[in-house]
């Protein structure tokens, strides 16, 4: 994202990291500024001058994401920050089952809230993310989820990157933009393109959820990721990643990469 925006002449580009990085870490010209979203003040001083902030979502236990989604958004207010361009979910509902989006739905009603012009990128799931549970699945032949017949439109993390760039150096809109894939497919469908493109047999197993979490559970994982990823497919169940939009073209001229493509570059 830093690097798509400081590709541009037309833009001076801060970026607002955790901690400060060495020069030779980002792209000529762009300056840093440290705020960790817990530090309030920290926020306010690294925003003070700021027309556009692109914000993208914090990370770790949902209430800790939403207290640093309210941190911004005070501190966008309290700065008069002009536009908040906020990277968010096609899911964003407070009704989901899956924690992230109800903190993005939340998240993107503060801001509403808040009176901040703003506009917001929902990215689908991306596919370098979801490319985990393949790569499991090439070494055991075996993509095993409870998914049931759930369809998701993967998005390349780059198309994402450059739509959500395109919102910011552009006029606030007001509302979101669904940043989908090119093609929505379920789980078999997508067993079956990582199949071929790696030429190894790779097939779905629909699992029970509590399955998912025994066997999940066994290999040490993060009990709070243990229940991000259950609740992410329990929405992926419920079919709401069944979305196929054209809003990443009219923001990027440029269609979006098909898992194949993406598949492909790593095959």
């Amino acid at each position: 994202m830093v690097q798509l925006l400081a590709d541009r002449a037309d833009v001076d580009v801060v970026a607002m990291t955790r901690r400060k990085l060495p020069a030779e870490a980002l792209p000529p010209g762009v300056e840093c500024a440290v705020a960790d979203y817990a530090d309030p003040p920290a926020l306010r001083a690294a925003l003070k001058g700021v027309d556009t902030l692109v914000l993208v979502s914090s990370d770790g236990p949902d209430a800790r994401v939403l207290l640093h989604h309210r941190n911004v958004v005070a501190a966008v207010v309290a700065e008069r920050v002009g536009h908040v361009a906020a990277l968010s979910s096609v899911d964003a509902d407070s009704a989901s089952p899956f924690c992230y989006a109800v903190v993005n739905r939340l998240t993107e009603d503060l801001l509403l809230a808040s009176g901040v012009p703003c506009s917001f990128a929902r990215a689908s799931l991306y596919i370098e993310f979801f490319r985990g549970w393949l790569t499991q699945a090439r070494s055991t032949g075996l993509l095993r989820l409870p998914a049931a017949d759930g369809r998701v439109s993967l998005v390349a993390r780059d198309d994402v990157a450059r739509a959500l760039a395109a919102l910011a150096v552009g006029g606030p809109t007001g509302r979101h933009h669904d940043i989908t894939g090119p093609e929505s497919a379920d789980l078999a469908g997508i067993a079956s393109t990582a199949a071929e493109v790696w030429r190894t047999p790779v097939a779905y197993v629909d699992i029970p959820a509590d399955t998912y979490c025994a066997e999940t559970a066994a290999t040490g994982l993060d009990p709070w990721w243990l229940y991000a990823f259950s609740s992410l497919f329990a929405s992926v169940r419920e079919q709401r990643w069944d979305q196929v939009r054209d809003d990443c073209a009219q923001l990027t001229g440029r269609l979006p990469r098909t898992l194949r493509d993406v598949l492909s570059e790593r095959a």
